[in-house]
């Protein structure tokens, strides 16, 4: 009986712990942003990564340490954190605006390789909607390729059933697309190749070796795209299309 009590003692506690726990993100949140409210930068930064080291990720919470980070004239993290941000929510125009107002507080100005048409369409098409709104997009389609499949067999009107062919078919492309760019925007949220410089001045090496030519140098807050890595360093390559060798901690993956 006594046994019985102390576990249903037990089971009570963690019940009261469960909702402190599931608060507890949104109160350190909401004490982050009264922080920056009052012009605490740090101590909005320390709440805000407090919230990341616990799993949790969003555009917002990215875009409000980096805005703390800009507040505290920290521009090479203010741009990694709304380049994360961005990756999550590539639409959003304050992020973007943010981004390009850090970008203009950094050294180096590179200007990038001019890209195909095809490749600009194709991001323009892909940043329409987020990767949840492709899926559902595809999931949708894909109920009405069955529902249309449905019509086509089961009517014996020829005009119903070429309706439903044609329809199925076009519904078909529908999901394949959807599911094709839900994919392609996943992946590339969920894939770490690219990196902000977060080094002062460095000098790209010609090859993963500190006594190999130098190429060029670049600034903190420079952002490079990651092509390979050996060692403890990464192949990089930059907006405008030079490619070299940096250390790993030099940089920060977005």
């Amino acid at each position: 009986m006594k046994e019985m009590k102390r576990i249903i003692i037990i089971i009570s506690f963690l019940g009261l712990l469960l909702p402190v726990s599931a608060q507890q993100p949104d109160t350190l949140i909401s004490s982050a942003n009264d922080a920056y409210a009052n012009e605490f930068y740090d101590n909005a930064i320390d709440r805000y990564q407090q919230v990341l080291e616990m799993g949790y990720e969003s555009p917002e919470l990215y875009f409000n340490l980096g805005n703390a980070y800009f507040k505290s004239e920290d521009y090479p993290s203010a741009i990694l954190y709304y380049e994360k941000a961005k990756k999550l929510d590539p639409r959003d125009d304050d992020i973007r605006h943010n981004l390009e107002v850090a970008n203009a507080r950094i050294i180096d100005k590179i200007e990038p390789v001019p890209e195909l048409f095809l490749k600009t369409w194709w991001r323009s098409f892909v940043n329409m909607f987020s990767s949840n709104t492709w899926s559902t997009i595809a999931v949708i389609g894909f109920i009405l390729v069955f529902i249309t499949l449905a019509f086509y067999m089961l009517s014996r009107m020829i005009r119903i059933r070429k309706v439903a062919f044609f329809s199925g078919l076009g519904f078909l492309a529908i999901t394949i697309v959807a599911f094709t760019v839900a994919w392609h925007t996943y992946s590339k949220a969920n894939k770490d190749h690219e990196a902000i410089v977060f080094t002062p001045t460095i000098t790209v090496k010609s090859s993963p070796s500190p006594n190999s030519v130098d190429l060029f140098v670049i600034h903190e807050g420079a952002k490079v795209e990651l092509l390979d890595q050996v060692g403890n360093w990464y192949e990089i390559r930059i907006a405008s299309g030079s490619v070299g060798w940096l250390p790993l901690e030099s940089v920060k993956k977005i």
